[in-house]
């Protein structure tokens, strides 16, 4: 069972809906009509759709699927605490003297250079860990060290990073 923000259950809830309520249907009826053109074997038209609908209901089983494997937790609004769980924001200082901060999340949640999956190399290394701890994380790049410098969990929207935290 993996982990997911609420924000990042109603994206993946909003393009299952928009999959199965608008763009399949939309689908069916274009290939419906150039189904009804004739010679369906050279009709490119009717095979891209074909093949359209194909794409389109494999993401709707995955979607479906991983909806049900997710559980949603809210970080917002938990009390501060010095330990890095899913949710938190922290700011890790690496070798190099640089601060960096990122918000732990769900792999199905939106990922960017501030959001990091909690499953990925850096999240797996910080789990668990407290303000002033050395971590050693293994990356494809090599092994890097950073230090804990802060543990905070955001306030109302998880996914929104602070403007200072967009630097």
């Amino acid at each position: 069972m993996a982990y997911i923000t609420p924000e990042g259950y109603r994206g993946l809830k909003a393009e299952l809906d928009r999959l199965r309520l608008e763009e399949r249907p939309r689908v069916v009826q274009e290939v419906a009509e150039a189904a009804a053109q004739g010679d369906r074997s050279e009709n490119a038209e009717y095979i891209y759709g074909k093949k359209r609908l194909r794409e389109i209901d494999r993401r709707v089983r995955y979607l479906n699927g991983r909806l049900g494997q997710c559980r949603v937790v809210d970080p917002s609004g938990k009390k501060e605490e010095e330990r890095v769980f899913f949710g938190a924001i922290v700011t890790v200082e690496a070798e190099d003297e640089r601060e960096l901060v990122y918000q732990l999340v769900g792999p199905d949640d939106p990922l960017d250079s501030f959001h990091i999956s909690y499953q990925s190399p850096v999240g797996q290394a910080l789990l668990g860990k407290a303000v002033g701890d050395d971590v050693q994380v293994n990356t494809p790049k090599g092994s890097r060290e950073l230090v804990v410098v802060a543990v905070r969990y955001p306030q109302g929207r998880g996914l929104e990073p602070s403007p200072d935290e967009k630097k």
